[in-house]
């Protein structure tokens, strides 16, 4: 099923609509909103922020942000929220998709406290953005797409990531290259 998705995705010049959810998928907080995709791997994003390469913070201006975390410990993916809410990302976005954690000590142990759903939630506090939890791209497999820069809908309730953009345009559509 993948590889029919990538290969529309990379060869047609049309929109995905609804990416292929799967039971693992959580409303982590309700709600509908559209915006461009950002983001990637959740360290990365926030260690950029660091640096003379940060995102400029207009860029997450009504943006669905994704994010995915893979080893370290849960304590690194609260500080890492608390990065981003303190330089006003947390402020500017529109919707929150949260990749399937992988090897992060103190999460899904039985009594592991708090859970990664209470960590964002608690960071976002009263925020009214929506969230969707255990969606599967990154390092858990298996893989779906996350177009950067193309605009999604994002209806956590109903548990849907729709793409509303082809992720890529055809030469004719763009004109002559060079």
């Amino acid at each position: 099923m993948l590889e029919k998705l990538y290969s529309r995705l990379l060869t047609g010049d049309e929109a995905i609509g609804a990416l292929p959810a799967t039971p693992l998928w959580e409303c982590w907080r309700a709600g509908r909103t559209e915006g461009r995709l950002i983001g990637g791997a959740f360290n990365r994003i926030v260690l950029a922020q660091a640096t003379r390469f940060a995102l400029p913070l207009e860029w997450f201006d009504g943006a669905v942000l994704f994010w995915e975390e893979t080893g370290g410990q849960a304590s690194n993916v609260w500080s890492y929220l608390q990065v981003l809410r303190h330089c006003g990302i947390l402020d500017r976005i529109s919707g929150m998709v949260v990749g399937v954690p992988y090897a992060i000590d103190g999460l899904g142990a039985p009594d592991a406290s708090p859970a990664l759903p209470e960590i964002v939630l608690d960071v976002l506090g009263d925020r009214d953005i929506p969230v969707l939890g255990n969606v599967e791209f990154g390092h858990a497999g298996p893989n779906l797409p996350m177009p950067v820069g193309i605009r999604v809908g994002l209806d956590a309730r109903q548990r849907t990531l729709s793409l509303l953009e082809p992720a890529v345009r055809s030469r004719a559509m763009t004109g002559p290259v060079g």
